[in-house]
């Protein structure tokens, strides 16, 4: 990706103002001409400079005014349409330049705020916008005719300058002599591109709040080993980054002599602090290199508002119907190394201190750490934080059902700067998912699985449980906190998969679910197997929402560890399941501590038809046949989640050998016949 501009503008409209004769149409038109011009008339018409002749690379639109041939509506229709205006006076003539202040001054500000300009005074106040920030438009301060003095009156203008902000620069020239005129009509594009006010306050000396915002955030994306610092290392990637160049060894010496100078701390162990960082950015400033800060400030995604542009922060992402996104390996390694970047003590955690710290480049962090990665994310049973396997899946949660925040928050962290890149490269667009059932295998590694249940069936204590190693622990614990996704990492086939329960919440049963509720990879419906009438529930669902859907759908029992209770509905969770040919109901205990539950659910994503071959064995009573020869060697009847995936595997090549054998035989009938 070539150098990110945030913001430019496509184009610069001048607009030339001032009292008559101080040879604002001469100016123009020795600028055009490169000569001076013997007859002059009262107003030069538009023109615009063409990108390749300006030294911004920008079309420059030129607009004289006149008070003999306009009117002032035309006036203040050119000065709000204008992206800078130049006052032009003439040095010989001390009313032109005491007019600067007395008139055109106050009616450029006027025209651009209406409210000003006593008119509008009413309508804003019952509109309740007394407070609203006054529109500045830039201003460049022109003294013509410099060829007719001896003198200098860059004193007067820059006392005036003290008390406009607005104003941009000034410069003295002569449409005569020709001195300046290009430096004038730069210094006019500059003051568009480049402006000084968003980035410096004149009467303070000092940058504006929001520019040393911005200028510590981009600080901390380029401290690398988060010490800080900017070493050698990093400011010569900083340089690369912003400037396409390296920094060559003496002038960067040079340029922290200068700091070290000026700022006695900006310079510890050779290397640039925060403070050497900003004064360094003050200067460029005050020496009229503006250029040089908007540029890096543009290189990190803002606007002339000094704000993070939308299309830096959302860059256009196309998502198939029917497909998801995933991080990509390059989004993993980035959240990687800037999670070990801000683990200072090294445990492999994040503390609460460590997580604030991470996101200190970003508005706020994209979720709280208490009451929400904490309960959604495996973390470190010992202390509570959140590890690095936590770290990712939260942001692999993310990126499933908000990859918009992910690429957002990406561009915040720096991924942009560090991977040189836009953040499309941290994001995988899986394929559509009739793809995935046309083949009977997904080619996902992130699954939605939707647990769906009456209230009190337990279904919360079966999410979170996804998230310990000891699920003894949540025996008894009242949840609090609503936290509606767990996320956690399993195994399927010796990949690696990651599966997210949704926790549907549902207050009263006959409550519809939305679309949004019911569409998933895998469902999971849970009942209260000690309560008769949990089931009920369960198989309503079942029947309303998924029985001609193509989800693959799992009927959980929980609470086995209590005694069974017999359902009061038409039939029996087993008979039900048989009916609708779906697996057994699988029974599921916090007291049992068996995990074998979420490798099922993550194989019937992964395989969204994997289930027929088990109905295939149902529908032909081969099973009982199976079970009685061989279902215990395989351990299919044990608790052990891998010795049922090894079974999945024996009975889906058993059911494919069936169907050659019964295709064979059928055309061997065939051919008899």
């Amino acid at each position: 990706m070539g150098q990110y501009t945030a913001s430019q503008r496509k184009n610069v409209r001048i607009l030339l103002v001032g009292d008559a004769g101080v040879g604002k149409t001469s100016l123009i038109l020795s600028l055009v001409s490169e000569e001076y011009p013997e007859e002059v008339p009262p107003r030069a018409e538009e023109i615009t400079i063409p990108a390749n002749v300006t030294p911004e690379q920008v079309p420059t639109s030129i607009v004289d005014f006149s008070a003999v041939e306009q009117s002032e509506d035309a006036l203040a229709a050119e000065i709000n349409k204008a992206h800078v205006v130049c006052i032009v006076y003439a040095v010989d003539d001390d009313d032109t330049l005491d007019r600067i202040t007395s008139h055109w001054l106050p009616l450029v500000r006027a025209k651009c705020n209406p409210s000003l300009d006593g008119e509008g005074d009413a309508e804003a106040e019952a509109e309740g916008d007394t407070q609203r920030e006054p529109i500045r438009k830039p201003i460049v301060l022109v003294g013509n005719k410099i060829d007719l003095i001896e003198y200098s009156t860059m004193d007067s203008v820059l006392a005036i300058m003290e008390d406009y902000p607005e104003i941009e620069s000034c410069v003295e020239c002569s449409a005569k002599s020709l001195h300046n005129i290009s430096e004038m009509f730069y210094y006019a594009q500059k003051a568009v591109l480049h402006p000084t006010s968003p980035l410096y306050m004149m009467e303070e000396q000092e940058l504006t709040s929001a520019c040393k915002k911005s200028l510590v955030r981009i600080f901390k994306i380029c401290d690398i080993d988060g010490d800080n610092l900017l070493n050698d290392y990093e400011l010569n990637l900083f340089q690369r980054r912003c400037f396409n160049t390296p920094l060559q060894p003496q002038i960067l010496d040079e340029v922290k002599a200068v700091i070290q100078k000026n700022v006695p701390d900006g310079i510890y162990n050779d290397a640039v602090t925060l403070k050497g960082f900003l004064f360094l950015h003050c200067l460029f400033i005050q020496r009229g290199r503006n250029e040089t800060t908007w540029a890096v400030l543009r290189r990190f995604g803002y606007n002339d508002q000094l704000e993070m542009c939308q299309e830096y922060l959302r860059p256009p992402l196309k998502i198939p119907p029917g497909s998801s996104t995933e991080l990509s390996h390059r989004g993993q390694q980035f959240l990687i190394a800037v999670f070990e970047r801000y683990d200072r003590d090294g445990d492999g955690a994040l503390s609460p201190e460590e997580h604030k710290m991470l996101f200190s480049t970003c508005p706020a962090a994209p979720w709280s750490y208490s009451t929400d990665i904490r309960k959604s994310c495996p973390i470190n049973e010992t202390t509570g934080w959140v590890t690095l396997h936590g770290w990712l899946c939260r942001w692999t949660l993310m990126t499933l059902i908000d990859v918009v925040k992910t690429m957002e928050y990406l561009a915040y962290l720096g991924f942009n700067v560090h991977e040189n890149d836009s953040q499309l490269a941290a994001i995988h667009v899986t394929r559509e998912r009739r793809i995935d059932l046309a083949k009977r295998q997904s080619s996902r590694s992130v699954y939605k699985c939707h647990v769906i249940g009456p209230k009190g069936s337990g279904k919360t204590g079966m999410c979170r449980g996804f998230l310990v190693e000891d699920m003894h622990k949540l025996i008894g614990k009242e949840f609090k906190t609503n936290v509606v996704n767990c996320i956690n990492s399993v195994q399927v086939y010796g990949q690696e998969k990651h599966l997210i329960l949704r926790d549907i919440d549902v207050r009263h049963a006959l409550d519809p679910l939305q679309p949004q509720e019911v569409n998933c990879d895998v469902a999971c419906l849970v009942y209260d197997s000690s309560n008769p009438r949990s089931f009920e529930y369960v198989a309503r669902i079942y029947i309303k929402y998924y029985a001609e859907s193509k989800i693959p759908v799992m009927i959980v029992g929980t609470k086995c560890d209590m005694d069974e209770r017999r359902q009061d509905y038409l039939m029996q969770p087993s008979e039900f399941c048989d009916k609708y040919k779906l697996l057994p109901p699988h029974l599921f205990s916090l007291k049992t501590n068996k995990k074998e539950l979420y490798t099922k659910l993550a194989t019937m994503a992964a395989f969204p038809r994997f289930q027929a071959a088990w109905i295939l064995f149902y529908k032909h009573r081969l099973v009982q046949l199976w079970e009685s020869a061989h279902l215990r060697q395989f351990g299919l009847m044990t608790e052990d989640p891998k010795l049922w995936l090894k079974a999945g595997l024996g009975v889906a090549a058993a059911t494919m050998l069936g169907f050659i054998v019964l295709k064979t035989i059928s055309a061997a009938g065939a051919h008899t016949r």
